[in-house]
């Protein structure tokens, strides 16, 4: 074959290439098309280089049917014409790919990669190795044959330099135009990993900017295409974590509007009271509930646990509390029915509210008051500098239908007296060593501060609790309701 003109060995060449792919585009659209897309690539590289394999061969059989060529001196031009068909497939592959890319950037696919992992890297690695392999192969093929070419051409220096300069341009013309080739694919490869690259950090430019209403189109089975499932899973994530944001506080306004906005006008009596959650929302109440003949009720409670089933279940409470406190006959009966209701609601859940019910009748200066569970309250007499605590046996709403509430009472009381309710968060808050806050110092800040009006006096104590606390996080709900008593 080496006598054979370029010319027509290129005919046939093109020849044989045109009857190859002349049923390209419908074998494309019933084995690449019909195909899902994450398969196509793959699928459209197999079906080209097979093509190119048919046209290496045709090519082949023309040599030996029209030119009557031996078979074996048609192995060199079979294995040139598969070469060229091996980036020919390689460069349609990567175009299908990009044409995948562009449709699902257009259409804005958020789905997930499907199947195993398609490693870019090794899928690179291999072209890499498929190429530089065969171009060898062709050097080492040509070099060969110009070499045993070279021992035929004699002594003669004219004719040994012809020689030489026309191996060195059919190397030189080969190395041309594999490497146009090799640059070609590097290039159309470049393309793809562009489009991969904008695709990823467009959507993530918008996220850093707040924008959440995109996802990262997903259109490889590759790195780039896991990490384009795992962005879309974070932007889910903090659409999910933004609606539950939003959905607390809307939750945190609801609480903020069922705890008493102001203080019920008692003569003899100033009140203050206040929550502070260690989340957005808590399981911690109170509230004022005016009764008959100028007294008023003073209600603390606690909710085990706390966040927002907590939160759900003492807005439930409160629901059933204030209902049959405007049938008010005495705090005993109403907490026996109130109990009954929270009793049936919180069977399945184990949870349980403690709660501290306390009656003030400035006209008789009288103290009324119910322990469920819940911590005493503490009395002091500034003039004497007693304390009082207002204790008592009860068991927290909840845990039994048949649940006995037991009433306490305690007459008189020195002018300015001060009366403190909370729940435990308050006293057991924690110091960065791990110390309680303790009823000891509540007893001392309440001591030192029982000269300021009430709702000085609540915004001190909390204040010294928070003090305490320091850097240490707020492990509970922490409330607090001062009574300040004429």
């Amino acid at each position: 074959m080496e006598g054979l003109p370029p010319g027509v060995l290129g005919a046939q060449i093109a020849a044989a290439f045109a009857a190859a792919f002349a049923g390209r585009r419908l074998l494309e659209r019933r084995l690449v098309a019909a195909a899902p897309e994450e398969r196509q690539p793959r699928r459209q590289f197999a079906l080209d280089f097979a093509m190119g394999g048919v046209a290496a061969l045709a090519a082949a059989a023309q040599n030996v049917v029209i030119q009557g060529f031996p078979p074996l001196s048609t192995l060199g031009l079979i294995y040139g014409v598969v070469l060229y068909g091996f980036f020919i497939a390689m460069d349609a592959a990567l175009d299908r790919e990009r044409r995948i890319i562009l449709r699902a950037r257009a259409e804005s696919r958020p789905l997930p990669p499907s199947g195993r992992l398609h490693s870019m890297t090794r899928r690179f690695t291999g072209f890499t190795v498929a190429a530089v392999l065969g171009v060898s192969l062709v050097n080492l093929s040509v070099l060969t044959r110009d070499i045993s070419w070279l021992t035929t051409v004699g002594s003669e220096p004219q004719a040994v330099a012809q020689a030489i300069r026309a191996v060195t341009l059919e190397v030189l013309f080969i190395l041309a135009v594999l490497l146009g080739l090799t640059v070609n694919l590097i290039l159309s490869f470049s393309r793809n990993l562009r489009l991969l690259f904008r695709n990823e950090t467009e959507v993530l430019e918008r996220v850093t900017q707040g924008d959440l209403s995109r996802m990262v189109p997903v259109a490889t089975r590759d790195e780039f295409g896991l990490i384009a499932a795992y962005t879309n899973a974070m932007i889910e994530a903090l659409r999910h974590r933004i609606r539950l944001l939003s959905a607390l506080k809307l939750a945190e306004e609801v609480q903020a509007n069922l705890l008493p906005a102001r203080p019920p006008d008692i003569p003899g009596v100033e009140l203050a009271g206040a929550s502070r959650y260690c989340e957005e929302i808590g399981g911690d109440y109170y509230d004022y509930i005016p009764l008959p003949e100028g007294a008023v009720a003073v209600v603390v409670a606690d909710v085990s646990g706390h966040g927002v089933d907590a939160a759900l279940f003492m807005a439930s409470a409160r629901s059933f509390l204030l209902s049959q406190a405007q049938r008010f006959r005495g705090g005993s009966r109403l907490l026996r029915v109130v109990n009954r209701y929270i009793t049936r609601d919180s069977g399945a859940t184990g949870r349980f509210i403690s709660l501290f019910f306390l009656e003030i009748r400035p006209a008789e200066r009288r103290l009324r008051w119910i322990r469920a569970g819940h911590l005493p309250g503490w009395l002091y007499e500034p003039a004497s500098g007693r304390f009082r605590e207002l204790d008592g046996r009860g068991t927290a709403l909840g845990v039994s239908e048949e649940t006995q509430f037991p009433e306490y009472e305690h007459a008189g009381w020195e002018p300015g007296a001060v009366i403190v309710l909370a729940t435990d968060g308050l006293v057991e808050s924690r110091s960065p060593q791990g110390e309680f806050f303790g009823e000891e110092r509540l007893q001392a800040a309440i001591r030192a501060e029982a000269g300021l009006p009430a709702a000085a006096l609540r915004d001190r104590l909390i204040a010294q609790v928070e003090e305490f606390r320091g850097a240490a996080r707020q492990e509970d709900d922490v409330t607090l309701v001062v009574a300040k008593l004429a």
